[in-house]
């Protein structure tokens, strides 16, 4: 839609600084990832592929481009307006694709030439029910090389109601710490993205996608069911790498 580089650099800007109030040591966490995919990559002929799954506005895309200058990243959204914010800002870190995960036809739209090195994600597969889920892990196995891997980052609650709710606050009082860094919440961001009239368009699009009834957001699967779904759809080995509270790095190797 045309958006001017000065207008994607500051909303991506605001974007990163109220994303510290939700994700529990967020860099420390995109830095686990990116270490991940180096490793997994590395010693490896040609250049690796990674797909970002929902990449929003580019905010590991960018990371892993500027760790891993060889990669090709293929980062997938569904939100036109996060989207464009990232192909104008972080033009040269991916090629950007619009599409809904777990869709039919999501994995065709990748309009992928190889199979991929590495799959990343970050607070975004847990928008998926555990049906939904359970085929996009199957289809992301089909898409993976053998020894290829899946890193999702995201908050995952335990299955010991007590030992979740203790990680929950480990996490809440991190945040806590870091919300002097933040000026605003999503609410008010998405507020103020709405009366920019540069973004006008894109947020018309992004409204006109919604459904008209939404459903209610799928129970929060924990560590434990992720790991069973994602041995289930065929990879060997699955855990997590990295934890702080209840924010997570877990890993899943075809």
């Amino acid at each position: 839609m045309g958006l001017s580089l000065a207008t994607a650099e500051k909303w991506v800007e605001r974007w990163e600084l109220q994303q510290q109030r939700y994700a529990v040591d967020r860099e420390n966490r995109f830095t686990v990832i990116a270490d991940i995919v180096e490793h997994s990559t590395a010693g490896r002929t040609g250049r690796p592929l990674v797909a970002d799954l929902g990449c929003g506005p580019g905010s590991l895309s960018a990371r892993l481009a500027r760790r891993l200058p060889r990669a090709d990243i293929v980062a997938v959204d569904r939100d036109p307006l996060l989207l464009e914010l990232a192909r104008t800002h972080h033009a040269d870190a991916a090629r950007y694709v619009d599409t809904v995960i777990g869709e039919d036809g999501w994995t065709q739209a990748l309009a992928l030439d190889r199979p991929l090195d590495v799959a990343v994600s970050t607070a975004a597969l847990h928008y998926l029910n555990p049906d939904a889920l359970s085929r996009v892990y199957q289809q992301l196995a089909t898409l993976l090389r053998p020894g290829g891997v899946l890193v999702n980052g995201d908050h995952l609650p335990q299955d010991d109601a007590a030992l979740a709710e203790l990680a929950a606050c480990v996490g809440r009082r991190r945040a806590e710490r870091q919300q002097s860094l933040a000026h605003e919440d999503w609410v008010s961001w998405w507020a103020a993205v709405g009366e920019d009239p540069e973004l006008s368009g894109l947020l018309t699009e992004r409204r006109n996608r919604e459904p008209a009834t939404r459903a209610d957001s799928p129970a929060r699967l924990s560590l434990s069911d992720h790991v069973r779904l994602l041995r289930q759809a065929g990879f060997g080995r699955a855990g997590a790498v990295w934890q702080y509270g209840d924010s997570y790095v877990v890993v899943a190797v075809r």
